[in-house]
């Protein structure tokens, strides 16, 4: 933690979803300290942006290349602060010290200087201080996937955590500018007020990963100033299993789906459509795979489903399910008010479109089923979402045909939406702004250049 975050008096206490004790605290960015650290920033790239650009990649790589000692360390502060079991947190630590180093690597293939014809050439140029604004789901993970190829492409960043994860992000932080020059990467703590702040300041481009509505005020905030924006805005994806899909393996990956992280997931399963032909079938397959999870803290090794991030979180989910229960569907798995700070797996049916369920986003460990006749009218369904981040498709005779239908930026057939190598991490109508991952993606964090000479 900086120094000029410990001028403010607020402080930001972190706590532990499973027990509510606090883990530790950090200060609140106050209003002199952010302006500081924007400046510091802008004086920090002008240095950063004009190192060759391999230089900045190597060093990103060695800077990536410390977090090796504190691996262990960050993936306890993730279980400590949002609840994710030991073996996911330590996934997702490991993921960001190896992933960092290769994204580094392969984001500088994407920076490199194009010959055209004649005497024409494109360079991709630094954009200048990038505001990087990350979730507490995977509060490593997404913030990685968005500071690399920013700092890469020779951008300063201030990144601002979720106020639910401020420890793991400092550790981080800290970590990496051992080996990072002074000021080129930076971190600002506290709510939606500093985060709003920071959107406002002197800043060239924003990259967000969070809800909905927050990105809409980021883009009301970015607007006067035309700031660049690369944000991802969350999903409400839904999986349609045809009559001819593997029962058992669609209903496994409906509930891995559903239940990963707590159902804290971006690209989780958050609306199943099958074929009444198979329904009952699917149904008791997947209350079968349900009942195999075990919930509870996550310093239990056996626990699959640890708590939900907070009491707001918690909440949110027992309204959706107890407004599709009052509204007509049945619980097949479950409870209908757990108490906090865990959701239980919970297995409903019969959902409709008039239920909270079905049209937002529950963020938490719920298989929500409906049957369907038509396959027109459940594609129809399947797209009637203003979110398009993923959508899954189990069956094989129309697979492709209905997948070729969806309205979502990526699909899966018989499997989940994450693809291989460097695709991009991209959404569909509002689930997305612009986009990261892949040559494409990365170049959003540059300006194009056209050299004539």
């Amino acid at each position: 933690m900086t120094d000029l975050n410990r001028s403010s008096a607020q402080i930001l206490e972190s706590i532990d979803p499973s027990n509510g004790e606090v883990v530790g605290s950090v200060a609140i960015t106050n209003e002199a300290a952010l302006k500081t650290i924007v400046e510091r920033a802008a004086q920090a790239q002008v240095n950063w942006g004009q190192r060759p650009l391999h230089e900045r990649s190597s060093l990103v790589q060695q800077a990536y290349a410390a977090l090796e000692d504190a691996e262990e360390s960050m993936a306890m502060l993730i279980s400590r602060e949002m609840g994710k079991d030991t073996r996911r947190a330590g996934y997702e630590a490991s993921g960001t010290l190896h992933g960092g180093r290769y994204l580094a690597a392969e984001t500088a293939k994407a920076f490199a200087s194009q010959r055209l014809a004649g005497n024409s050439e494109i360079q991709y140029r630094p954009v200048g201080t990038v505001a990087v604004i990350s979730p507490w789901n995977y509060p490593l993970a997404m913030a990685n996937n968005l500071i690399v190829p920013a700092l890469v492409a020779g951008n300063s960043v201030i990144l601002k955590p979720s106020e639910e994860t401020p420890l793991v992000a400092d550790m981080l932080v800290n970590i990496l500018n051992e080996t990072l020059p002074s000021g080129v990467l930076q971190i600002a703590h506290g709510g939606g007020d500093v985060g709003e702040a920071l959107v406002k300041s002197n800043i060239n481009m924003v990259a967000f990963t969070g809800s909905l509505q927050t990105g809409r005020n980021i883009m009301a905030n970015a607007a006067p100033q035309l700031k660049r924006l690369v944000m991802e805005l969350g999903g409400n994806d839904p999986m349609i299993v045809l009559d001819d899909a593997d029962v058992f393996a669609a209903a496994q990956f409906a509930v891995a789906s559903s239940f990963e992280n707590a159902g804290q997931m971006c690209t989780s399963t958050e609306r199943v459509y099958v074929d009444e032909k198979i329904a009952e079938q699917f149904e008791q397959a997947v209350v079968s795979i349900a009942s195999q999870y075990k919930v509870g803290s996550w310093r239990d090794s056996r626990v699959n489903i640890g708590p939900l991030v907070n009491a707001k979180q918690h909440a949110k989910v027992v309204s959706h399910i107890e407004d599709a229960l009052d509204k007509g569907a049945t619980l097949l798995f479950g409870e209908r008010k757990p108490l906090l700070p865990f959701i239980p797996p919970t297995v409903i049916s019969n959902i409709n479109p008039t239920m909270i369920i079905e049209s937002e986003e529950t963020f938490g460990p719920v298989v929500a089923i409906d049957r369907f006749g038509s396959l027109d009218d459940v594609i129809k369904r399947a797209n009637d979402s203003v979110y398009g981040l993923g959508a899954v498709v189990f069956g094989d005779r129309d697979a492709k045909k209905v997948a070729q239908q969806l309205q979502a930026g990526m699909i899966g057939i018989n499997q989940g939406v994450g693809a291989g190598g460097d695709a991009p991490w991209v959404g569909a109508k509002q689930s997305g702004f612009g986009f990261h991952g892949s040559v494409e993606g990365h170049r959003q964090f540059a300006q194009v250049t056209v050299i004539n000479h």
